[in-house]
């Protein structure tokens, strides 16, 4: 069956089950503030959106104070754009 209605649910599904243990290592390996400190750059992070994909959009990004403005990762320390992408970009349920 090719339902290309379902593509994108299996996409998720797939991109969700690949990211999360690349998460959970990444994060037990940052145990201390040394290792953290090259989440960013591990996660390739950069300030401008990746295929259409950008933090806004992500289940990580938590907003600020202004709609469109810098906010916070889950994952990743420091402000980060709202316009902004990393490897582990997740999108938001719908």
């Amino acid at each position: 069956m090719s339902d290309s209605s379902q593509n994108p649910t299996r996409k998720g599904a797939l991109t969700t089950l690949l990211t999360l243990p690349a998460l959970a290592a990444i994060l037990a390996s940052g145990a201390s503030g040394v290792a953290r400190a090259d989440t960013r750059s591990d996660l390739k992070y950069q300030s401008t959106p990746n295929n259409g994909q950008q933090c806004s959009q992500c289940a990580l990004f938590v907003a600020g104070k202004t709609p469109g403005g810098d906010g916070t990762c889950k994952i990743i320390p420091g402000t980060v754009s709202s316009s902004g992408w990393c490897a582990a970009f997740s999108k938001k349920p719908s």
